[in-house]
């Protein structure tokens, strides 16, 4: 098996300063490719891009004309994008009743989760898709598939989802696929605050999974991997839960829980 698949490749990853983004950066870097992070948090972003040999730009994805602009500095200085990863995301915070938050949280949430990757996806995938090539992975949840009190995240990465599948049929012919991962409960810095803060129950949270684990920000990258590589090349327009199970799991509460291990 190649080690390094991804040799010669060109790869943006947004959100690729801290969390799922940054371990994808990692994996794609010890794949072969050259990496280009994108964050608002540019300190980290540099240190991280300069540890990968790679390089960091400073943008808002919610800046649509920033992002179109930054794409085509990025295809003059390095050429084309071979795989994106749009990972750059917020989260809602407290899960309050949908008339509690806050209309200015609200469309924050819209503007970074959902039209930021809208305007990642156009930005590069056309380009990608008027050279005939490329592969983009989107970050969603499973907060996008199952009901929550999340009342402006999950509608959000419940577009995203949509969003991924349009755009597989919108580009297949011009070779390029499109993918999303929904990963189930992720220990990133944003999700240790919220325990931190009470806001929310890690054991409660693994334990609805079905293997009683929460996710690593290495496996939800080695997913995005997987689904930009060309052991992937029939796969387009998927939703790939990364979950332990969550998902299938859940349900069980009716019949009083998942049975315990065995043996």
């Amino acid at each position: 098996m190649n080690s390094r698949p991804f040799e010669q490749q060109l790869a943006v990853i947004t959100g690729g300063a801290s969390g799922i983004g940054l371990a994808c950066a990692e994996l794609l870097a010890e794949r072969g490719a050259k990496v280009l992070l994108l964050d608002r948090q540019i300190d980290a972003a540099q240190a991280a891009a300069q540890r990968l040999g790679g390089h960091a730009y400073e943008i808002d994805v919610a800046d649509v004309e920033q992002v179109q602009a930054l794409a085509e500095r990025i295809e003059a200085e390095y050429g084309p994008v071979d795989l994106l990863i749009s990972a750059a995301g917020i989260i809602q915070g407290a899960a309050v009743p949908p008339d509690q938050v806050p209309w200015e949280q609200y469309n924050r949430v819209f503007e970074i989760n959902l039209r930021g990757t809208s305007a990642v996806c156009a930005a590069f995938g056309s380009r990608m898709a008027k050279r005939g090539c490329g592969s983009i992975v989107n970050l969603a949840s499973i907060s996008a598939m199952r009901s929550t009190p999340l009342h402006a995240y999950g509608p959000m990465k419940a577009a995203i989802v949509a969003l991924t599948e349009n755009l597989a049929a919108e580009w297949g012919r011009s070779g390029v696929r499109v993918n999303c991962l929904s990963p189930g409960p992720v220990l990133t810095p944003a999700l240790q605050a919220a325990f931190d803060q009470g806001q929310r129950d890690r054991p409660t949270m693994a334990q609805n999974a079905a293997s009683g684990k929460i996710s690593s920000t290495r496996e939800v990258a080695q997913a995005a991997a997987f689904l930009l590589s060309d052991e992937a090349s029939a796969i387009t327009g998927v939703n790939l839960p990364v979950d332990h199970g969550w998902l299938v799991a859940t349900s069980w509460a009716t019949f009083g829980g998942l049975r315990p291990a065995q043996g």
